[in-house]
């Protein structure tokens, strides 16, 4: 029997940095079941994922090279089943698809995506973009996605969300039950959910006792998110170290301190733009049903629920309440002074004076 290499390549925003944590925590566990989970320099497999596409990603194209090589080397030193995750995979060109799907030989290849409803998948790209220096709207964002074409598309929206066109380049030539659409539970239902459908695809027993993690990739409310975005509006031209920006804004700020406000107001599509999503999602059901790829879950779950828009409580994404921004800039100014206290006398410090003074 051929050994088993289940490639995960997204999407993006589909509790994938949850998967990939819950993995590296029961590395131990998986391998005492014939699956490995191959370790790399970082950890992780965002600089093999990058490695394959060949994306600039602020500069750390070049920190990459040659990472998914020493990846497939791991994976092909393991002595059982192999997953290999990340979801900037998704944006593979049919090109890079055949140098990964090659680097695997005469190994049985399956392709895992896990995969959220549209509505609430443009705003949470959005936000993501927002915490890697965005400075766009949510109105501009959402615009240029709706307009671009979602077929060979060149917008990273839908080169990593259009599921019948990521399908399509990943799954070409594989038969369609090796091919697993893994949908995400609606909203309020346990995380644990997406686990044990992802065990299911896998091969792992989902009775067995697994660490959990609470390392998680939390999207931000259209209050922090505006906090951010203008962050980076005024530090746009300062010459902010991309290392910097990472350790302070998306780590200090934005993950550590405005992701873990409670009461956050959840970016919601305008009601006018619900129209194009339902007639996305329609077209991407009919696309998965006429595929007869491997359902985990249920295709119902793709299908976004249009909020009520009659009571009032519907906020513009681009125009949060001013009072609440500016109590939440200020939780982010205190985290960042209390992160830099213990080295005062750090460059960190002088450049923050820098940007300060302008």
């Amino acid at each position: 029997m051929p050994r088993r290499v289940f490639l995960h390549i997204g999407t993006p925003k589909s509790g994938t940095t949850y998967l990939q944590e819950r993995l590296a925590a029961n590395r131990d566990v998986i391998a005492a079941q014939g699956l490995t989970y191959p370790g790399t320099r970082t950890g992780n497999h965002f600089e093999a994922a990058l490695d394959l596409i060949e994306e600039r990603w602020a500069g750390q194209r070049e920190v990459a090279r040659g990472q998914w090589p020493a990846l497939v080397n791991e994976a092909r030193k393991a002595p059982g089943d192999v997953v290999i995750s990340h979801e900037i995979l998704a944006a593979a060109s049919t090109a890079q698809v055949r140098t990964a799907m090659s680097a695997f030989g005469d190994d049985e290849v399956h392709v895992v995506l896990t995969a959220r409803d549209l509505g609430r998948q443009l705003p949470a790209e959005w936000q993501e973009k927002v915490k890697h220096r965005g400075r766009r709207s949510f109105g501009r964002f959402s615009s240029t996605v709706m307009q671009a074409r979602r077929t060979n598309p060149d917008v990273w929206f839908w080169r990593v969300q259009a599921i019948p066109d990521v399908l399509t380049r990943w799954g070409n030539g594989l038969p369609p039950d090796h091919i697993h659409v893994i949908t995400v539970p609606r909203p309020g239902e346990p995380q644990e959910v997406l686990w044990q459908r992802f065990l299911g695809v896998v091969g792992l027993d989902p009775d067995r006792e697994y660490a959990d993690t609470t390392d998680l990739n939390p999207s931000l409310g259209i209050v922090e998110a505006a906090v951010v975005r203008r962050l980076n509006k005024l530090l746009a031209g300062k010459g902010v170290p991309r290392d910097v920006y990472v350790d302070l804004v998306r780590e200090v700020v934005a993950r550590d301190t405005l992701a873990r406000r409670p009461d956050q107001i959840r970016a919601v599509l305008p009601a006018r733009r619900w129209p194009f999503v339902e007639q996305v999602t329609a077209e991407w059901l009919d696309w998965l049903e006429g595929a007869g790829v491997d359902v985990v879950g249920d295709l119902e779950e793709l299908r976004p629920e249009r909020p009520d828009y009659t009571d009032g409580s519907w906020i513009h994404p681009d125009k949060p309440p001013a009072d609440l921004v500016a109590d939440a800039a200020l939780e982010a100014l205190a985290a960042v002074i209390e992160d830099i206290a213990p080295t005062h006398k750090s460059p960190v410090r002088r450049l923050a004076r820098r940007l300060i003074r302008g």
